[in-house]
C-alpha cells in the first residue's frame, strides 16, 4: 500500500504519477537506498575513443551540401517536429515562468523564439513543423496563456501542442513528506527524463507519428542556440541512428554530463553519477541537452535510473528523486555531434539568468534577425 493521505494521492494522480513507486521511494530515501552515495555509478568510466564524437563537416563542402539536402528534404516533407523542455520554475529570474519573459523587445519573449524558429524553417524548406511543449505543472497555465495572447506567435492552432510532464512530491531527508511553512505540500517535476514516457502516455508521440513525423528536435527553452539545422538533422538521417547528442567544447567553468565509455557502451553520464575523487577533465565535451530523436525509438518504454536531488527550499533541505533524458543513450543507439558553442552559428546559448541575459542580448539578435540565423 502507498500509504499516502487523499491530499497527496490526489496531486500525484492528478498529473499522471505512481504513487505506489513514490512510497517506494520514501522507503528507499529513509533506508539509504536512494541517497547522493547511490547515484554514483559502480563501475569505471572511461574516455570513449576520439572517433566516436564526430564534428560537423564545415563551409560549403559536397558533404555538407549533402548533409543539408537529406535534412531540408526531410523538413519539407514533413519529417522534423520540435519538442521544447519548457517544465520548472526560474528561480533566478524571481521565479516566473522562464519562457514568457522577454529576449528581444516585450513580444519576443523565449518561447516567441522558438516558434520563430519553426516558421523560418517552414518558410525556406517547406514542410508543417509541429511544436510540442513539455511545461510542468507550474509553467503550463502561463504558457498556454502566453501562446494564445499573442494568436500562437503566427503559428497555425493545430501546429502548437502543450502536454506536461510528470510531478512528485517533495521528501524530508527521513524519507516523510516534506511541507512548507504554511503546511502545504510541495510538489516539483522529476527531471526532464520524463520526456520520452510523457510524450507518449499524453497521445503526442502517436499524434506527430499520424502527422508523418518521423524525427524530433528535443531541446531546452532557455538554450537559444538549439535551432532547427538542416546540417544537424541530415546527420541524424545519414547515420540511422536513434538518437543523436549534441556536446559542447568543454570550457573550465562547466559542469554538468558528457559522454564516458561505461558497461561496453558510449552513453551521457551526468555529474551527480560521478563517484567521489573522478576527474571529469578525461573528456573535453559535455552534454548540451539538445537532442535529435528517431520517434519510433519513443515507442518502447525505457526504464530510466532514479536519482537523490538535494535543494533548499525555505531554507531547509528538501529530496527531490530525478531522471534524466540523457540515459536514453544507455538503450538506444547513439551518436554524438560536437557543435559550436560560439559566433552566430552555435548551439549551444543558455540564458540562465538575467546577467546571462543582458550579456547575450547582441549575440541573440544577431542569431534572430540576420538574413543567416
Amino acid at each position: 500500500m502507498h500509504g499516502l493521505t487523499a491530499e497527496q494521492l490526489e496531486f500525484l494522480t492528478r498529473y499522471g504519477f505512481d504513487a505506489d513507486l513514490f512510497a517506494r521511494w520514501r522507503t528507499d530515501v529513509a533506508e539509504g537506498r536512494l541517497s547522493k552515495a547511490a547515484n554514483a555509478v559502480t563501475g569505471e568510466l572511461l574516455a570513449p575513443p576520439q572517433k566516436a564524437i564526430t564534428k560537423l563537416p564545415g563551409g560549403a563542402t559536397k558533404a555538407t551540401k549533402d548533409l543539408v539536402k537529406a535534412g531540408t528534404t526531410a523538413i519539407a516533407e514533413g519529417q522534423l517536429g520540435v519538442v521544447v523542455l519548457n517544465g520548472g520554475m526560474a528561480t533566478r529570474f524571481g521565479g516566473v515562468v522562464k519562457g514568457v519573459v522577454p529576449v528581444l523587445g516585450r513580444r519576443r519573449s523565449f518561447l516567441a523564439l522558438c516558434a520563430e524558429d519553426v516558421l523560418r524553417a517552414q518558410a525556406r524548406h517547406g514542410g508543417r513543423i509541429h511544436i510540442y511543449l513539455m511545461n510542468s505543472f507550474a509553467t503550463d497555465e502561463a504558457t498556454k496563456a502566453h501562446f494564445q495572447e499573442h494568436d500562437q506567435f503566427g503559428l497555425d492552432d493545430d501546429q502548437v501542442h502543450h502536454f506536461t510532464q510528470f510531478v512528485s512530491l517533495r521528501m524530508q531527508p527521513d524519507g516523510s513528506v516534506f511541507r512548507l511553512e504554511n503546511g502545504a505540500i510541495s510538489p516539483y517535476g522529476p527531471g526532464h527524463g520524463d520526456f520520452a514516457d510523457a510524450f507518449r502516455q499524453s497521445g503526442m508521440l502517436a499524434h506527430f507519428q499520424a502527422a508523418g513525423g518521423k524525427h524530433l528536435l528535443v531541446r531546452n527553452v532557455d538554450n537559444l542556440g538549439a535551432r532547427i539545422d538542416p546540417v544537424i538533422l541530415g546527420n541524424h538521417l545519414k547515420h540511422g541512428t536513434e538518437i543523436t547528442c549534441e556536446v559542447a567544447p568543454k570550457w573550465p567553468e562547466d559542469v554538468g554530463g558528457s559522454p564516458y565509455l561505461y558497461e561496453d557502451r558510449i552513453q551521457l553520464i551526468e555529474q551527480i553519477r560521478y563517484p567521489t575523487g573522478f576527474d571529469p577533465s578525461i573528456v573535453d565535451v559535455f552534454n548540451t541537452n539538445t537532442f535529435t530523436f528517431a520517434a519510433a525509438a519513443l515507442i518502447e518504454p525505457r526504464p530510466l535510473g532514479w536519482y537523490f536531488v538535494e535543494k533548499q527550499v525555505e531554507g531547509r533541505k528538501a529530496v527531490q528523486i530525478e531522471h534524466l533524458i540523457g540515459e536514453m543513450t544507455r538503450f538506444l543507439q547513439s551518436r554524438f555531434l560536437q557543435v559550436r558553442r560560439s559566433g552566430r552559428d552555435t548551439r549551444f546559448l543558455p540564458v540562465k539568468t538575467p546577467e546571462d541575459l543582458e550579456a547575450a542580448r547582441d549575440e541573440i539578435r544577431e542569431m534572430y534577425d540576420s538574413d543567416g540565423g
